[in-house]
């Protein structure tokens, strides 16, 4: 099967890289998406939006993302053994609709940090022709890694969007943190949308696309060019090559650190990361500044939501990501500290960090008790994508599976699936939260069993299953 896929060339991960989005055709007949689409009006209109439960009543979608296309773009992307995300969404924009404001998605019920190096996409299906005038999802290119843009109002911002539409079947791909919106419909047509979430479950050591050379040449406009660079020498999984240093000294980039715009602070912090060693200080000192900065935004609502609940950590945090064995010590340190924003914004670095913060997993395991419940959840996160089955480390997550957060005990069962037997006797824990009283919690359950993969395992999995087994042909007008 895997060699039926149609996966990305090196060109189309650069732009998606760039950009934030990418277009791929599910080229079913067209009688196939004409069924989804009159399943899904008729649904609407007869049950209402089942939300979650949109696939398991109209479960030919999944055929959607098992098309070689889609299935080829989403390895690519995330690599092999990705997942579906239980989230999902039926967008009706009717006829004569105004469209949204620009926004960002929130990580639902979790708080994951955005980052450039993303680890999870949206993707858009349509299943009816869809043009411009219909009201299409819209997507600001290149702006995944920014936090504010000019306006979040359609009529105010500058910025110049890319409309995701195209025939039945057309499937959008979009990094999660894109700023994007429903847009205007002035057709005499309602438009639908399915939206789903994919994310992925593995380290990558190779390419997952058809990659033919390491050469960055995307040949397109990009504003943060080290930014798409080392996020493409992340997803290759090798020794990253050593970016040209920066004109700029260390003091003259630490002053750009500290200006209003903020595409102009994220290349100062990633020129920094250039220099090497001698710039470390200054990222070091730019974190706890702007991180104590963005406390109240952190733990706030806000009333219009446009960047979501999910915080972007600092340009400078960002940055240090990037630098591998010689940015850890100074993280740890920052793992100590007092605050508890800069703790967890401190793990979150670890764990973008990824391998190379092998010196830092006692720190990670201690911190894996922390007071606050966002460093714990950073921690264990962290700690699994290092990937270290030490007795501390396993303990840590263990813990995690009761924790009384229950975003802790998302993360602690990301964790097991992704050790998978290497923690088989934590097949118990995780059965108690598949009566989690978060939903996704309960996904994430069954998905850490299923990758456990011991008898044991299956049959607490299975148990469950049959319990709660869905039926996706009974409806209030066809009970029995």
């Amino acid at each position: 099967m895997a060699d039926d896929l149609k996966l990305l060339s090196d060109l189309e991960v650069q732009q998606f890289i760039v950009t934030g989005c990418t277009i791929v055709q599910a080229d079913y007949p067209a009688e196939f998406h004409g069924a989804i689409h009159s399943k899904i009006e008729e649904v609407l209109e007869e049950e209402g939006n089942l939300g979650n439960n949109i696939l398991p009543r109209i479960p030919e979608i999944g055929q959607v993302f098992e098309h070689p296309n889609v299935k080829g773009a989403l390895t690519s992307l995330l690599g092999d053994g990705y997942i579906m995300n239980p989230h999902r969404h039926c967008h009706l924009n009717p006829a004569g609709s105004k469209g949204q404001n620009w926004h960002k998605d929130c990580y639902v019920y979790d708080h994951n940090l955005r980052h450039p190096r993303f680890d999870w996409v949206l993707a858009f299906y349509y299943p009816q022709d869809t043009t411009e005038d219909m009201g299409p999802s819209a997507v600001l290119p290149g702006t995944q890694n920014l936090k504010t843009i000019s306006s979040p109002k359609p009529d105010e911002a500058e910025e110049a969007p890319i409309a995701i539409c195209g025939p039945a079947g057309t499937v959008g791909l979009i990094h999660f943190d894109s700023w994007h919106r429903a847009s205007q419909n002035v057709s005499q047509k309602n438009r639908y949308m399915l939206k789903f979430q994919f994310a992925r479950t593995a380290k990558h050591n190779l390419p997952d696309w058809d990659h033919r050379s390491r050469a960055w040449a995307p040949g397109i406009a990009d504003t943060q060019p080290r930014v798409s660079q080392d996020v493409w020498e992340w997803l290759l999984g090798e020794d990253a090559e050593k970016p040209d240093e920066p004109d700029d000294s260390v003091d003259i980039l630490t002053g750009k650190l500290i200006g209003e715009c903020e595409s102009t602070k994220l290349n100062a912090a990633y020129d920094l990361a250039a220099l090497g060693a001698s710039g470390i200080p200054a990222l070091i000192s730019a974190v706890r500044e702007q991180t104590l900065a963005t406390v109240e935004e952190t733990t706030a609502k806000t009333p219009d939501n446009a960047h979501g609940t999910n915080p972007t950590p600092s340009p400078a945090a960002f940055a240090l990501s990037t630098l591998g064995k010689k940015a850890v010590q100074p993280v740890v340190k920052l793992l100590g500290d007092d605050d508890w924003w800069i703790r967890a914004v401190a793990a979150n670095v670890l764990y973008r960090i990824g391998r190379d913060a092998e010196a830092s997993v006692p720190d990670l395991a201690v911190a894996c008790r922390d007071t606050n419940w966002w460093v714990r959840r950073n921690a264990i996160e962290a700690l699994t994508e290092i990937g270290l089955s030490t007795d501390d480390v396993l303990a840590g997550i263990r813990n995690g599976l009761g924790d009384e957060d229950y975003r802790v005990r998302r993360s602690a069962c990301l964790a097991v699936a992704k050790f998978g037997r290497l923690v088989s006797e934590a097949a118990p824990a995780v059965a108690i939260v598949l009566r989690d009283e978060n939903r996704y919690n309960r996904f994430y359950a069954t998905l850490a069993l299923r990758r456990i993969g011991t008898p044991d395992a299956q049959d607490l999995l299975l148990d469950d299953l049959f319990t709660s087994r869905w039926c996706p042909i009974t409806t209030k007008d066809d009970r029995f």
